[in-house]
């Protein structure tokens, strides 16, 4: 059963390769695994550990979910987001840069978020419990301000294993106290890119979900990832990585994550107990 979704996709013709993990979430318990070791290009998967991370400074008092940073001229970057499209010297609450970074994917939240908690504090937390996580520097940076490692080549990474792990620990509440939980997990429930993991999600009549997807998406050229939790009936912690995808759009309709999401979903909605749902 380990092929199971890389036999499917290949079937129909993807040229990628794919990692899947799906855990019960309120156990741990590991349901499907496959690829769940192989490192794949972390995209803005790696926002889910500086969102825990954040919340936890918070939690600490580290800093202040009231406390504001001010964006400069500077530290705006391209990709995804809004803040780089908006005036310099906006100030900003903690939550809001946490919210930023998460729901619509900022890199220069993120990147404000990076240097407030401090690189080297971010990566020795990481190397503890997520060892094959790795965050490298900060996003979408001109060559001449990329560190050594970037410019030797080296990129955020992860694997589907340990974004599962994080997030079931996260749903579980061994990360942060029930407040910063309840944050962490309403910040992800806004997420707005919902193209994977909650695309073929049942609805009712009006069009509704009829189960909450708590997620962030990450995405690259050929790199198309997701990973949340699904409060279906049994609620899932997934994570799902993909790289070599053919269609470079940026766009809903990529024809490898209408793949990825349409081939995938008859086992999250079995291990879900989604009424209706296919079996594999």
């Amino acid at each position: 059963m380990s092929g199971w979704l890389a036999e499917r996709l290949a079937s129909q013709g993807y040229a990628g390769r794919a990692a899947l993990v799906v855990q019960d979430a309120q156990t741990g318990e590991t349901l499907h695994a496959e690829g769940g070791n192989e490192v794949f290009p972390a995209a803005s998967i790696i926002k889910l550990w500086l969102l825990v991370r954040g919340l936890w400074a918070a939690q600490v008092g580290q800093t202040a979910l009231d406390e504001r940073l001010s964006m400069q001229a500077e530290d705006q970057v391209p990709g995804s987001g809004v803040l780089h499209e908006l005036g310099a010297g906006l100030d900003l609450s903690w939550l809001d840069l946490l919210t930023l970074m998460t729901v619509v994917s900022d890199n220069t939240a993120t990147n404000l978020v990076i240097g407030r908690l401090g690189l080297a504090d971010l990566q020795a937390w990481l190397a503890e419990d997520w060892p094959q996580t790795q965050l490298v520097g900060k996003l979408q940076m001109p060559p001449d301000q990329q560190n050594e490692a970037q410019r030797r080549g080296e990129r955020n990474s992860t694997t589907a294993a340990q974004a599962t792990d994080l997030l079931g620990r996260l749903y579980r509440g061994d990360l942060l106290n029930d407040a910063h939980t309840a944050l962490a997990l309403g910040i992800l429930g806004r997420q707005q890119y919902r193209d994977i993991l909650a695309r073929h999600l049942p609805r009712d009549a009006s069009g509704e979900p009829l189960y909450q997807s708590l997620s962030k998406s990450g995405e690259l050229e050929g790199v198309h990832h997701d990973a949340g939790l699904l409060l279906t009936p049994r609620p899932l912690c997934v994570t799902l990585l993909s790289v070599g995808g053919s269609d470079p759009r940026e766009h809903p309709d990529n024809r490898d994550v209408g793949l990825l999401a349409v081939t995938f979903w008859p086992l999250l909605a079995a291990l879900g107990q989604v009424s209706g749902g296919h079996s594999y």
